[in-house]
């Protein structure tokens, strides 16, 4: 076998940055847990001794976590005082819950598909799938931490205005269902953002029912929120201005059947939004860093989820506009669109 040397090392150093990064996941669980990023954000520099004490934690174990921190590039140290700094950008990031770009919910997703590569793997023997209670707990608490800053991004102030007179409906009072709605997030910033409709929360996992009611009660939403365990094909209700699947629709084993009972319970002139992980329609058009991400997710928890279902149909997170378009037209309904986009996630709109 031939082999290019400067290939070799190319791709040797590839998969050690990979290791790297694969060994930084939890770091940053830790980080984010014990509230170190939180205590660095707008702090400058801060010593090991200075961090720990701030944290109430163990200094040695904090001077390490700082340089495994400063070697990957998500803090600066200075040799001069000892020092260690999280920049803004990187706070925004780590630290800013609240922000458009806070990602350590993401590293709770990673850590539960470590967690449940076993399962995993056999399935992969068996063709049998998974099915989404079936994953370790970090799955459902890092999917709502890590979609939720999307959703207070952009929900309100840009998906639903691209959609035809949805806004409208929902300001001066409509009905609107969220299926899939995991723990909630979603439900309950629509709900803040239109004090005069009604909002109807559904899925299948019962734990995550539990804590999505618990959420609208802390928000001060729940006398207008309801949230009940359903599937896509049965949710109850009819009459609806607006259906929402976020992120969910590819997970389903039978997404045209859920299309089918979508159109069935909306008004007339009601509307279906499906939030979906950005894709093209081709594998090529998707083989770049966040293709890499939705792929990976997709082989260890989307694929598994929808073969675990009736029909199992396995679209996957990267099944791309052209093949959605396709599951939602044999749905029954008449009109797809693209009505925009984020560099993550395409936002379509279905009408009769």
């Amino acid at each position: 076998m031939a082999v290019d040397q400067a290939k070799l090392m190319e791709f040797l150093g590839k998969a050690v940055g990979d290791m790297g990064a694969a060994m930084t996941g939890p770091l940053i669980l830790v980080g984010d847990k014990l509230g170190l990023y939180k205590a660095m954000a707008g702090a400058g520099a801060m010593t090991s001794a200075e961090l720990a004490a701030k944290t109430h934690t163990d200094e040695r174990y904090v001077r390490e976590w700082l340089c495994a921190q400063a070697a990957s590039g998500y803090v600066s140290y200075e040799p001069a005082t000892g020092g260690y700094t999280l920049p803004d950008e990187q706070a925004l990031v780590l630290a800013n819950e609240a922000g458009p770009a806070f990602l350590p919910g993401a590293f709770e997703i990673i850590a539960s598909v470590f967690k449940d590569e076993p399962t995993i793997t056999e399935a992969f023997r068996t063709g049998k799938g998974v099915g989404w209670h079936e994953h370790d707990c970090n799955l459902f608490r890092g999917t709502e931490r890590f979609f939720r800053p999307g959703y207070n991004q952009n929900l309100v102030d840009s998906w639903l205005p691209a959609l035809d007179g949805v806004v409208e409906k929902l300001t001066a009072g409509g009905r609107v269902a969220d299926v899939g709605c995991g723990h909630g997030a979603s439900t309950i910033i629509l709900a803040q953002a239109f004090p005069k409709s009604t909002f109807f929360g559904f899925d299948y996992h019962g734990p995550s029912i539990q804590i999505a009611r618990a959420a609208a009660a802390a928000a001060g939403v729940g006398d207008r929120v309801t949230f009940d365990v359903a599937s896509s094909k049965n949710f109850p209700g009819s009459d609806y201005d607006l259906v929402a699947f976020f992120d969910c629709l590819h997970d389903m084993g039978d997404p045209v059947g859920a299309s089918a009972h979508v159109l069935q319970s909306l008004k007339a002139d009601g509307t279906w939004m499906i939030v979906e992980p950005f894709a093209g329609n081709r594998v090529e058009d998707n083989l770049n860093p966040v293709g890499r991400v939705f792929y990976s997710a997709s082989t260890m928890i989307c694929t598994p989820a929808s073969k675990s279902q009736e029909v199992g149909l396995a679209l996957g997170a990267q099944a791309g506009e052209a093949r959605l378009r396709e599951v939602v037209l044999e749905g029954g309904f008449t009109r797809f669109r693209r009505a925009t986009e984020t560099p993550f996630n395409l936002i379509l709109e279905a009408r009769r």
